[in-house]
């Protein structure tokens, strides 16, 4: 949500959500093609897409976010129950 003084604003990118299901995979689909390491996962709310953090070397989601336009993810680390806007580097 964002912030304005005396009230909050919903994400505006929140109506990009859809019903994705479960991880198609168990790794960063990218990372799993290239061979390369993630550090944590992500997966689109557009299109489900499992991709790595920006803590990962290769940042796959927040690349598929800008090629894309599906800029909400969610965490799909165990415990974490979080989505997150790579538009307005933003909770939501």
């Amino acid at each position: 949500m964002t912030a304005i003084p005396g009230r909050l604003i919903p994400d505006p990118h929140l109506p990009l959500v859809r019903k994705v299901g479960p991880p198609r995979t168990r790794g960063c689909e990218e990372c799993l093609r290239l061979g390369t390491p993630w550090v944590h996962l992500r997966q689109c709310l557009t299109c489900g897409e499992v991709a790595c953090c920006d803590s990962s070397p290769m940042r796959h989601a927040h690349a598929h976010a800008a090629t894309t336009g599906h800029v909400i993810v969610r965490s799909i680390e165990p415990g974490e129950y979080w989505r997150w806007c790579y538009a307005d580097e933003q909770f939501v």
